[in-house]
């Protein structure tokens, strides 16, 4: 057999010929469903830009991305760590961007990884299809770069810098989580700009600057009405905080809504990642290792660079013990691989064990079925509850330990038997559900007439309260912006 390429150097008709070989193994024997892919080779300094921006192509400008950048090139470049491989874009077509101090291997590993198993995921797991607009993200972002520049020119850099310190602070409290976010199209986006400017510009008067803006703007429209409603018709409580204050709060101008509306809808843009890293990681990183192993069982890649190949793989999946240096939790590459490699092992040689605890999996020979089917309809969470296996378990030395705060030593809560493997799994998937992460905080009650209260309520989960730093901060932000 031929060898696609030999050596370190790439060009990009190396690229191009590498790419339609995993394409063909991605798609005919895989057999995953994917966006049209657009691969993209960039520069170290623009993969570090990347990273400070939230990975995406396009975003409107903030200090605290300027922040990350030269932190992030201080510590790349004094070799305190190391970059990504690949970036990877929601979207559709699917970005991929790939880094040019890459060998040929690790570009093909990267191509598989991120243009095969993560495109696959966005595009067929529930929580984006339900959650993200792929069609819509790159034209909402040039939008929302446009609109951020203008309000610069129209009232100041100081005023919306302001603004957004404050919804960034909120950013995590600004998300649906039950209900489907509402969507607008592209054309009422940009007319919603152009209303929302012109409004500013033609009843901008100084000696009003300081005093509330209460009047709505005619004809303002998004899923529902932009108008500021009276406290009857508050639907509370409410836990999108950054949904209510744009809707309600009765000291932003019409443009500083569209503001928070901005960072709120980027914020629920990265929801679903938040709830499938173990999932979304697992997937890309099971994808490329069966792709590179296939090409190199076809005698399409060198044995040099399987090696090289593998010595990146086993780096992204190390798990180091708890008493190492290393250890900073569960390698998210580490276990998504583990149960995605022993998900097909189940399927083609099962256990006894396997067949009592998954009965409908065990022995189907079905593994690539079985690998979608997951990959579609499951989050962190309920793939941990349903899918991970006593040998996991084993494998990863888990336990779990119970700690009360009355009592000074520690107890080892669940073991390695029946009732240990069960009560462990559960335990493992509590720790990835966004619910017990994240605080619990919802808008209860609000005085748009008397006494212009705002009523916050925190639901403790486990005795765990708020940092009372952080939450002192974070009002100040909520204060500013109600």
């Amino acid at each position: 057999m031929t060898l696609l390429f030999d050596g370190a150097d790439w060009d990009f008709k190396t690229l191009q010929k590498v790419q339609d070989e995993i394409a063909e193994i991605a798609l005919e024997d895989l057999g995953l469903d994917i966006y049209p892919n657009q691969i993209e080779v960039i520069s170290s300094e623009q993969m570090l830009d990347a990273y400070s921006s939230h990975g995406m192509p396009l975003m409107y400008q903030h200090w605290s991305f300027g922040k990350l950048f030269a932190r992030e090139e201080m510590m790349y470049r004094k070799g305190f760590s190391g970059l990504a491989y690949e970036i990877v874009i929601n979207s559709n077509p699917c970005i991929s961007y790939l880094m040019e101090d890459n060998s040929m291997t690790m570009q093909a590993l990267v191509m598989a990884h991120a243009a095969y198993g993560h495109n696959h995921f966005f595009k067929n797991n529930y929580l984006f299809r339900q959650w993200t607009d792929a069609e819509g993200i790159l034209n909402y972002l040039e939008f929302a770069k446009r609109y951020i520049a203008k309000c610069e020119e129209e009232f100041g850099y100081d005023a919306v810098e302001l603004t957004l310190d404050s919804a960034h602070a909120i950013m995590d409290q600004g998300v649906f989580r039950y209900n489907r976010p509402p969507r607008r199209s592209e054309q009422a986006m940009e007319e919603k700009l152009r209303k929302r400017i012109s409004h500013e510009r033609a009843s901008f008067n100084d000696l009003w600057r300081t005093v509330p803006v209460l009047d709505p703007l005619p004809g303002d429209q998004d899923d529902g009405s932009d108008e500021k409603d009276s406290g009857d018709s508050m639907k509370l409580p409410e836990e999108n905080i950054l949904y209510f204050l744009e809707k309600h709060s009765p000291v932003l101008r019409p443009w500083q809504a569209e503001l928070l509306r901005i960072v709120r809808n980027i914020s629920q843009y990265f929801y679903p990642q938040k709830q499938t890293k173990v999932m979304n990681e697992g997937c890309a990183t099971f994808v490329h290792h069966y792709i590179m192993s296939t090409l190199h069982e076809r005698g399409k890649i060198s044995d040099s660079s399987m090696m090289e190949f593998l010595h990146s793989h086993t780096s992204v999946i190390l798990q180091p013990t708890f008493d190492d240096q290393r250890y900073s939790g569960i390698n998210p590459y580490a276990l998504g691989f583990a149960m995605m490699q022993d998900i097909k092992r189940i399927c083609e040689e099962p256990t006894p064990e396997d067949r009592d605890w998954f009965p409908d999996l065990a022995g189907s020979t079905d593994w690539r079925g079985a690998l979608r089917h997951a990959w579609a309809n499951f989050r962190d969470e309920s793939f941990i509850l349903q899918y991970m296996s006593p040998k996991i378990m084993r494998d990863f030395k888990l336990f779990a330990l119970h700690d009360e705060a009355e009592t000074s030593v520690y107890t080892v809560d669940a073991i390695h038997n029946e009732r240990g493997y069960r009560a462990l799994r559960q335990k493992l998937a509590q720790s990835y559900d966004i619910g017990f992460l994240e605080p619990n905080i919802q808008i209860v009650g609000a005085d748009l007439s008397g006494d212009r209260k705002l009523h916050l309520e925190h639901t403790v989960h486990n005795g765990v309260p708020l940092d009372e730093a952080q939450k002192d901060k974070v009002l100040t932000h909520i204060h500013r912006l109600w």
